[in-house]
């Protein structure tokens, strides 16, 4: 490939996703290769004769992505010989991957004539499939720019405030990004383990009403794993669904089920990144790593229309205000104060039908049937979402003195003014 037609092909790709990133996805390395150096003229014949069999290669999460950026990095770098090596193997290890594919073609074409932009097709081509070539496009941008912009080692998003051990891990959207993070809950804190591209609704984010093929925003939980036999091709090879509408959403009067995280079907490796109809969507291989690895119920995924990263340390001293209040409803909980307490649950407190007067009914109840026994509170997590309002959504075992097990309790609160007041309270399990 000449030096000027790789030189065009970068810079049509700079032109819109700004220069390739420092690093690959979480310094994965693509695999090693054994092919003869691209630059002589027998190592063209190898990779143009046909393979006797064709043996795919064991896929990994987040693989194929580093790959292809891999692949950006050579052209950029004017090594279109050994960028056209790689993209070629990338299509043949993943047919249904169609930015790879574009990619390729751009590649092929750019050894006799310059390119224009990123999918450089003929002008009638070009006007036949402009909406898929316009996806494909926004694809490579927005993988580009999630990769280009990465979230400074040690941070992680605003709304994972407390973390209790039953939180083995936690998974973060950045709908601005299409970018999904997983972390893991270790002794010393949220560590990223990984993060991926992802699609979103059709409509883009904020869901509000059944069918609005919008994303919601907010904080939920992994409700189930559905068995990925019982599902139709079109959600891949799983899903997760998750809690929507949770109490705020319900509070805000907003409708609608059935928002999953699910896979891609079999003829497309990747989505758009609008093209759900409210999923998060991901390619097969990185939904596969997320299913091995989250669990059902303790698993929570915050989805935001853009992350904000903040120092762990710099999260425990905007939240003390939220613990005293919390720490408040445990001791009056704890000795049966009821004035204190039913204080802390807002005039419009639901939960299933019960209205305040009712839950302190509830309340009283189960203060007589205490008869004294002190309440702990075991592994107790809280994770904030703002936006118009400021919401902790709380998670802990209630345990009484002399006993083992309680029940796990869901609490919603609200900030009024100066003070933080219950709106929703429920048992989980």
């Amino acid at each position: 490939m000449q030096r000027a037609s790789a030189t065009l092909l970068v810079t049509a790709l700079s032109v819109m996703c700004g220069s390739a990133p420092a690093q690959s996805v979480d310094k994965r390395k693509p695999p090693a290769t054994t092919a003869t150096s691209p630059g002589s003229a027998a190592a063209d014949k190898r990779s143009a004769a046909p393979s006797r069999a064709i043996v795919r290669p064991v896929v990994k999460d987040g693989e194929a992505e580093a790959r292809l950026i891999e692949i950006y990095k050579l052209a950029g770098q004017a090594r279109g010989r050994e960028a056209l090596v790689k993209a070629e193997r990338l299509v043949n290890d993943h047919p249904n991957f169609q930015l790879a594919q574009l990619v390729y073609g751009d590649l092929l074409a750019a050894r006799s004539r310059p390119q224009r932009a990123l999918g450089d097709v003929s002008d009638g081509t070009a006007k036949a499939g402009a909406s898929t070539l316009a996806e494909l496009r926004q694809e490579s941008l927005m993988r580009l720019k999630a990769l280009r912009e990465r979230p400074a080692p040690g941070t992680i998003p605003s709304q994972f405030l407390a973390l209790s051990p039953r939180n083995k891990h936690a998974i973060a959207v950045d709908a601005s990004r299409a970018r999904l993070y997983l972390f893991e809950n270790t002794d010393t804190g949220l560590k990223l383990v990984s993060d991926y591209y992802i699609s979103v609704g059709k409509s883009g984010i904020e869901k509000s009403v059944e069918g609005d093929s919008r994303t919601p925003l907010g904080i939920y939980f992994v409700t189930s794993n559905l068995d990925p036999k019982s599902l139709k091709d079109f959600y891949g090879s799983g899903a997760l669904p998750i809690n929507y509408p949770n109490a705020l959403d319900l509070k805000r009067g907003k409708t609608g089920s059935g928002i999953w995280l699910h896979g891609t079907p079999p003829a497309q490796f990747s989505r758009a990144p609008q093209a759900s109809d409210g999923c998060v969507v991901l390619a097969n291989p990185d939904l596969e790593r997320i299913i091995r690895t989250v669990e059902v119920r303790t698993t929570p995924v915050v989805i935001a229309q853009s992350l904000t990263w903040v120092a762990p340390h710099g999260i425990k001293a905007d939240s003390k205000s939220f613990e005293e209040a919390l720490n408040s409803w445990h001791q009056a909980k704890s000795v049966g104060d009821l004035a204190t307490l039913t204080n802390l649950y807002s005039s419009d407190f639901s939960s299933y039908g019960k209205t305040r007067d009712d839950w302190t009914a509830q309340l009283r109840s189960e203060a007589d049937k205490r008869r004294g026994r002190s309440v702990q509170l075991k592994d107790v997590s809280y994770l904030r979402w703002t936006d118009s309002t400021d919401t902790m959504v709380v998670t802990f075992g209630e345990v009484l003195s002399g006993s083992r097990t309680g029940p796990v309790r869901r609490q919603y609160w609200m900030r009024q003014g100066k003070h933080w007041k219950i709106f929703f309270e429920g048992v989980i399990g």
